[in-house]
């Protein structure tokens, strides 16, 4: 009986090391362990076309990650999205004339903000905007124009 109970307290503590450590995967994967980092500064960029970038997003510059998307507004003026980021406090020597351009990790993988470092001698500093943007290639309008471009080309 004893016996029993030993082995009954061995598996319940295993399984719930195994359901901690989905847990942990599980924040890993969607970037939800760093909600509650908002330590940094943050900047705004204005795209035409966001494509699927959500809140959370990453921010990278050169492949390494310095940042998230915090908010995704839509300006009813001049009709573009406006995407607010955080960028780490570690790296606060962004120049000012940095462009963004969303891109895809992968063939379908979730979409991120690539900064490209300018040359001016200034830096970027918290409510900055980046002046220079790419917006975001969706598949659909590149398949379209593909099909129309073949179909206009091949009446010639």
């Amino acid at each position: 009986m004893g016996n029993n109970r030993i082995i009954e307290i061995v598996v319940g503590i295993f399984v719930a090391l195994g359901i901690a450590s989905l847990f942990m995967l599980a924040m890993k994967v969607s970037n939800l362990s760093s909600l509650g980092a908002d330590e940094g500064y943050e900047i705004q960029a204005r795209f035409d076309n966001i494509g699927g970038l959500k809140v959370m997003s990453p921010v990278s510059v050169g492949g390494v990650r310095i940042g998230r998307v915090v908010a995704i507004d839509f300006d009813q003026q001049t009709y573009e999205a406006v995407v607010r980021m955080i960028i780490d406090p570690d790296y606060d020597r962004l120049p000012k004339d940095t462009s963004a351009s969303i891109f895809t990790a992968g063939l379908l993988g979730e979409q991120y903000v690539s900064l490209e470092p300018g040359a001016d001698e200034s830096y970027l500093r918290a409510g900055d905007k980046l002046l220079l943007t790419q917006s975001s290639l969706v598949m659909e309008q590149i398949i379209g124009q593909f099909l129309f471009g073949k179909a206009e080309g091949s009446g010639e």
